[in-house]
């Protein structure tokens, strides 16, 4: 029996798969990946979070503790790491196998209700997620996840790096922070709320004092949408500066991107690889949205369909296609008319395309408290609702400009995955609360 004390390094620091090279003795703790038992020899394949190793039983001893175990319990043990009879990426990652000298059953699991080892036979999409909390038992789960952790790590890094305060705005709101989505209302004491649908008005009066910020935060949209690109629940990137206009700020989004795949072309290669996914890292393509929506054979005055958005990414594959100046009427009223003209039929807004999907949309506000006010009133808003946001504006406002991205949508881009579902650890939508 291994004591739980012996299964740390001395220093403390556990010994993980990664660690491993030939010719020592470790002590090891994971997940049994898969089991087989042969007649003199039985095969665990040992796995936790850096890797899976095959490990052999030869000891007729250890044959009984062996004759315990199931798919996924979690075990420790004390073993040689020796050279692997067979070269396989699946068995270890340094070419290594681990004979076993004693071995210890944590925890036992139950029969599983959903496949782990999937081959040949795959568990549904909606019952994986019933049983989301084992889903990320897969290798192929945790690469996305890994790969979600160095975007979000990456959008944090380039703007720290460039000056911009991170900022953190409320999640409980008192009302609609763009108009033309749904709220989730909630009962805040006495009085009515709504759960933010994004950082926008806070971000902007922040940009107004500290100029350049930035968020990664969860927003609500309580929008009763079934398709493969949207969820309830999102985690959101947002910048916002001052005294840029669209074209600044859309550059900002150009090398926030390009900086994100560079990251994660160098620091998740393994991740790639068991994804199967290729990547480059994008230029930015700017296009007009008139001549956008022309080549596209699109409607001016409509917005672009799903089908639209993925033929103008097909025109520059693998690039960022930026469309500016859209019409002001299909643009929030923070959007700035062009020419600070309230019934300019052109706006100083855009959006972002990348791998077939709107990944950001953008531009550069109202600040001037007037304009404000008649631009609330055209989109059918109340201004009474937004006093405090529109009286920020009335003290000495920047010209400033921003956007957002969408976490999970930017990981399902570039993970190369079917649906932000998969790309969302534990996701809303108008059907799931749980788990």
């Amino acid at each position: 029996m291994i004591k739980k004390s012996e299964t740390k390094k001395e220093n403390g620091e556990r010994t993980y798969i990664s660690d491993l090279k030939e010719g020592k003795e470790y002590f090891l703790e994971g997940w049994c990946h898969e089991l087989r038992d042969l007649a003199k020899i039985k095969f665990i394949l040992l796995r936790d979070v850096s890797g899976i190793v095959q490990c052999i039983i030869k000891n007729e001893k250890l044959f009984k503790k062996f004759s315990e175990l199931t798919l996924e319990s979690v075990i420790s043990l004390k073993g040689l790491a020796k050279k692997a009879d067979v070269k396989s990426s699946e068995v270890s990652l340094h070419n290594i196998e681990v004979e076993i000298l004693d071995l210890d059953l944590i925890n036992k699991a139950e029969r599983l209700p959903i496949q782990i080892v999937e081959k040949g036979v795959t568990t549904g999409f909606d019952l994986r997620l019933d049983y989301r909390f084992l889903d990320f038992h897969k290798r192929k789960i945790q690469a996305i996840f890994r790969i979600q952790t160095e975007i979000a790590n990456a959008f944090r890094k380039y703007f720290y790096d460039k000056g911009f305060m991170e900022i953190q705005a409320p999640g409980i709101i008192s009302a609609a922070s763009e108009g033309g989505t749904e709220l989730f209302p909630v009962q805040y004491f006495e009085k009515k709320a709504y759960l933010a649908q994004s950082p926008q008005l806070y971000k902007q009066m922040l940009a107004c004092s500290i100029e350049k910020t930035f968020t990664i935060a969860p927003v609500w949209r309580a929008e009763k949408h079934n398709t493969t690109r949207h969820i309830n629940e999102i985690r959101q990137m947002d910048i916002e500066v001052a005294f840029t206009n669209q074209i600044q700020i859309m550059n900002e989004l150009g090398g926030c991107v390009k900086f994100i795949v560079k990251q994660i072309l160098e620091n998740c290669k393994q991740e790639l690889e068991i994804l199967n996914v290729k990547l480059k890292i994008p230029n930015a393509v700017y296009l007009s949205y008139e001549d956008a929506i022309k080549k596209v054979s699109g409607k001016i005055g409509e917005d672009f369909t799903p089908e639209q958005e993925k033929k103008l990414c097909d025109l520059y594959p693998g690039d960022i296609v930026f469309t500016h100046s859209w019409p002001s009427e299909l643009k929030p009223f923070y959007i700035m008319p062009r020419g600070e003209n309230k019934d300019a039929k052109v706006s100083e807004g855009f959006d972002a395309l990348y791998g077939g999907l709107e990944i950001s949309s953008g531009g550069q506000r109202v600040h001037l408290p007037e304009l404000l006010v008649e631009r609330i009133k055209m989109k059918g808003l109340n201004p009474i609702n937004f006093k405090s946001y529109i009286d920020s504006f009335r003290y000495g406002a920047p010209p400033h400009s921003g956007w957002s991205i969408g976490l999970e949508r930017i990981t399902q881009i570039i993970c190369g995955l079917d649906n932000v579902k998969e790309a969302t650890m534990f996701p809303r939508d108008r059907d799931r609360l749980t788990p």
